[in-house]
């Protein structure tokens, strides 16, 4: 399989969303009302992972496009938990790309207790050949959802996906305190933006 080919357009894919995303914050920014993204990182799945999972899920090599939705990724950080709806609004309203499915473990969290929304969207990427589809999923979550999700992350890859039932405990508990942070953030977020506005007038 040439992965170089087929990955390129993912990596495009990924370059443009983020750029696009990076303009809506820089607009919110100039327009001096809070910003609703904190940052944005994004990814083209390694060979290997994409191999990984596709063996897992017994998914033939021919098939992985079709049935893999996350070869490409991009994550939206927020400062709040309704800067994300903001954000899924937004998505949905845009006319350059179109969404497939969505996902919202914000409000029905997982039993991990991990929590994010996850959108999967189909985004045209304009190649020498003409127009490829691509598949991407953008996955949107506070500062508290994404520092838990990052850990639990390094720990399901260190404990080849069956940590211990005592850290999953932990981790669980972790996750309630983050979102209980999430919730205290929200109860105090005008005063916050209030004193970022002060901040940035600066």
């Amino acid at each position: 399989m040439n992965w170089k080919a087929i990955l390129a357009p993912y990596s495009q894919a990924v370059e443009e969303l983020k750029v696009k995303l990076k303009g809506i914050r820089a607009q919110f920014e100039h327009e001096s009302s809070h910003s609703p993204i904190e940052f944005i990182t994004g990814r083209v799945k390694p060979i290997p992972s994409i191999l990984e999972k596709a063996e897992s899920r017994r998914i033939p090599l021919d098939r992985i496009e079709e049935e893999l939705q996350d070869i490409a990724g991009v994550r939206v950080v927020c400062q709040f938990v309704d800067d994300i709806y903001t954000i899924v609004k937004m998505i949905r309203s845009r006319e350059d790309l179109s969404i497939i499915e969505e996902k919202d473990y914000v409000t029905e969290k997982k039993e991990s207790g991990y929590r994010s929304f996850h959108m999967i969207i189909e985004y045209p990427v304009e190649t020498i050949h003409g127009v490829k589809k691509v598949v991407a999923e953008i996955q949107i979550r506070t500062l508290a959802m994404n520092f838990w999700a990052t850990n639990e992350h390094s720990l399901n890859y260190k404990y080849k996906g069956r940590i211990p039932s005592e850290i999953k405990e932990r981790l669980q508990r972790a996750a309630e305190a983050a979102f209980k942070l999430d919730e205290e953030m929200s109860s105090i977020k005008n005063e916050v933006q209030e004193a970022q506005r002060i901040f940035h007038r600066k």
